[in-house]
């Protein structure tokens, strides 16, 4: 064992990319793999950005380039290749054949680092599934390629054996993942119609990889998930109360951050949770705002929150890391409701947004103003659990109360109904 993490960790990687055309971002998408193999133990000793304008079908680079790389490999001792988009299963096998190192794409190591980092039953169904779903169609080369390379980047999970297997086998445990998955994702549901029934509000926390969800929610309501500056450094959803003005509760979600080119196996194995954010009442998104690359991150969650199907919600955007702007510009976001300049890390912004919070459920309630006959008293137990009492005072014929109460809990608040 100690031998194959010293031999994972002295892993040596070229990284592979290709610029369609003048000003796209292949370069920063570039600068992110290499982020991501570093995060999965491996050392980049290269790179190489081709620019052609479309993938060469064969070899992704081009026959030409691929001797280039080849040679580059050699010249750095390099013990594998990474591409930086999802290689056909043809283009896998080529490269495999022509370059005699282990070849993965940036699909395979997100798969890896989610499969190191899941830590739950649920995320580590979800990434088993993703990978299998993914190498399904390319099980005849990786038997062979990680049969002669053992260990490193891209053979954590479901692992060598299960590769080897033929289809149906494979199918098979597709399949019962499936089943598996589906029994948590109505346990989800249960829980989701509870809060639902007891009129719990809830807070979607949302963003691009390492922007500081985790942090927030620690800074927040003491959750003590695992922060690190590193992406993905956790996976596996945690749902934390929050108690805010008046008394009142909101539930906070943190979910799975979001990157480039996030693998559609891995959006289809964690919709579930992903679609945490669907069903929440609101949405917080978190962004790096010390991050150059801040406007297009902020645009691939937008559209990864749209693939999920998230519609209109209240959104209150955090341009976080404010302590890390060197040079502080005007912030917007037109899908937001709400904006506020964080650094959650340092502590500052979390009044503020427990203030803002507190407005995105007052637009949501109702004023109450009335006086409970004692034999009522009850309700206000539930007006102080579900609303934001403002002013409660003893008189003779009841009990006075001020407060602002949930639109579904008002009928029951004022009428008795």
């Amino acid at each position: 064992m100690e031998l194959q993490e010293n031999r994972e960790q002295a892993e040596r990687v070229v990284l592979v990319g290709i610029s369609e055309r003048d000003g796209d971002d292949a370069a920063d998408s570039l600068e992110e793999l290499a982020e991501l193999a570093r995060t999965a133990g491996a050392s980049v000793c290269a790179t190489l950005l081709q620019n052609r304008e479309r993938r060469h079908p064969a070899t992704y680079i081009g026959t030409g380039k691929v001797d280039e790389l080849r040679q580059l490999a050699l010249e750095r001792e390099a013990t594998g290749i990474i591409c930086d988009d999802e290689l056909s299963p043809a283009q896998m096998k080529n490269l495999q054949d022509l370059l005699d190192v282990k070849v993965m794409d940036r699909t395979l190591l997100i798969l890896d680092i989610f499969a190191a980092r899941a830590g739950t039953k649920e995320g580590r169904i979800q990434v088993e599934l993703a990978q299998l779903r993914y190498r399904m169609t390319r099980l005849a080369g990786f038997g062979r390629a990680m049969s002669r390379l053992g260990g490193g980047i891209g053979t954590r999970g479901p692992g060598e054996t299960k590769l080897e297997t033929d289809r149906r086998v494979v199918a098979g445990r597709i399949s019962t993942l499936k089943q598996e998955l589906l029994e948590i994702q109505r346990h989800r549901e249960v829980n989701r119609s509870q809060r639902e029934k007891n009129h719990m509000p809830v807070a979607a926390i949302v963003g691009y990889t390492n922007a500081g969800k985790s942090t927030l929610l620690n800074r927040l309501t003491d959750a003590g998930v695992l922060e690190e500056d590193k992406l993905f450094a956790t996976l596996d959803p945690t749902t934390r109360k929050l108690e805010l003005a008046g008394k009142q509760q909101i539930l906070l979600t943190d979910t799975v951050g979001f990157i480039r080119k996030l693998p559609h196996h891995l959006v289809d194995a964690f919709r579930s949770t992903l679609e945490e954010a669907k069903y929440a009442d609101f949405i917080i998104h978190v962004v790096d705002a010390s991050n150059p690359q801040m406007d297009k991150q902020m645009h691939i969650v937008y559209e990864t929150l749209e693939k999920l199907g998230v519609g209109d919600k209240k959104i209150l955007t955090l341009f976080n890391k404010q302590d890390l702007v060197a040079d502080p510009q005007p912030i917007q976001d037109m899908r937001a409701e709400r904006v506020l300049r964080t650094s959650v890390a340092k502590g500052e912004g979390l009044l503020e947004i427990k203030e803002a919070l507190s407005d995105f459920l007052r637009d949501n309630q109702i004023l109450l103003e009335r006086v409970f006959p004692y034999q009522e008293a009850g309700l206000i137990a539930l007006v102080r659990k579900k609303g934001e009492l403002l002013a409660e005072e003893y008189r003779p014929e009841g009990i006075y109360v001020k407060a602002y109460v949930p639109k579904e809990l008002y009928p029951k608040a004022a009428f008795g109904e």
